[in-house]
């Protein structure tokens, strides 16, 4: 489904989720650049936004089924998923492979979500949702494509905007490319430049945007567990050819070095993907803001196990 997405589709979603989320939080770092603390969100992570807004557009147009909503995801959509569902008062049905962390599937339920463990990969978990979604008619809810989470997400650019006046620049990290998509989308409104970060070895929309249109690409990395996306989606692809984008790579040193950095000089707890964006910025990052740059870093997410930064 490729939807072209606009600055329209993200206010609507602001009045959605206003009230319901979080405000961003930010704050400077010592070399200047803006830190925007979105991994505080509920469930962890900017999800929290476009998940609340799929639903709660179904809810305005009568579309929201008796059987409720179903995803297949133990990461940061699955978790998102399951908060907006409760917060509307539906059932949310998350189908999980059965070696999936038990800290997740914990907290999936903590959220209300009744999880199903099928199979030893996402493949079988996910054909089990499409099953699921077929026969009960619950509304199938998405990870990163689809225009609805994707603006939501954009949400958080205004949020930032109206803290940090004369904002030139914000970085993002891109998976799939919701979070970017809805970003760029809004930040373009308002004449801010997009920077799109993503680790050498997980770049979907690098690999897109040189080829000219949406290509598999091979995926390694620190922070494949968020990032890890085979493709990115269509509309983040157009959107990045029409905005003003820029697209850089981070070796995965560069991104565990700016995660233990973050845990030593400020106590951050982040996730590898949270990481990401703030390592093309640091000293001999792939971007290098001009004199006077006004930069904000996006902090998407915190759903990781500290442990590694405090054995030392």
């Amino acid at each position: 489904m490729h939807h072209r997405l606009s600055y329209d589709d993200v206010k609507r979603a602001a009045d959605r989720v206003s009230g319901h989320v979080r405000p961003v939080t930010v704050t400077r770092d010592d070399s200047g650049v803006w830190l925007a603390l979105e991994h505080m969100q509920h469930t962890g992570s900017f999800k929290a936004r476009g998940a609340h807004n799929f639903l709660a557009a179904h809810r305005e147009a009568g579309t929201l089924p008796e059987a409720g909503v179903t995803i297949a995801s133990g990461g940061n959509a699955g978790l998102a998923c399951a908060w907006a569902a409760r917060r509307q008062g539906v059932r949310a049905t998350v189908f999980l492979p059965e070696n999936a962390p038990h800290v997740k599937v914990a907290k999936l339920r903590g959220y209300g979500a009744d999880v199903r463990l099928v199979g030893t990969e996402y493949a079988a978990a996910l054909a089990a949702c499409r099953d699921f979604e077929r026969t009960t008619g619950a509304l199938a809810s998405h990870a990163y494509d689809h225009p609805l989470i994707a603006a939501g997400a954009g949400t958080l650019l205004d949020e930032i905007r109206r803290q940090i006046p004369g904002l030139d620049t914000v970085v993002v990290a891109v998976g799939g490319g919701g979070l970017f998509a809805g970003v760029a989308t809004a930040a373009r409104h308002h004449g801010v430049r997009t920077v799109a970060v993503e680790p050498e070895n997980c770049r979907a929309l690098h690999a897109a945007l040189e080829a000219g249109r949406v290509v598999d690409v091979a995926v390694e990395s620190v922070a494949a567990d968020a990032l890890g996306a085979r493709r990115v989606s269509r509309t983040a692809l157009a959107v990045a050819r029409e905005a003003d984008v820029r697209s850089v790579l981070v070796p995965d040193s560069a991104i565990v070095r700016a995660r233990q950095g973050l845990w030593d000089e400020r106590r951050l707890a982040v996730e590898h993907a949270a990481a990401a964006a703030l390592a093309a910025v640091e000293p001999s990052g792939s971007y290098v803001p001009a004199e006077g740059e006004t930069v904000a870093v996006v902090v998407c997410g915190a759903n990781t196990d500290p442990s590694d930064l405090v054995q030392r």
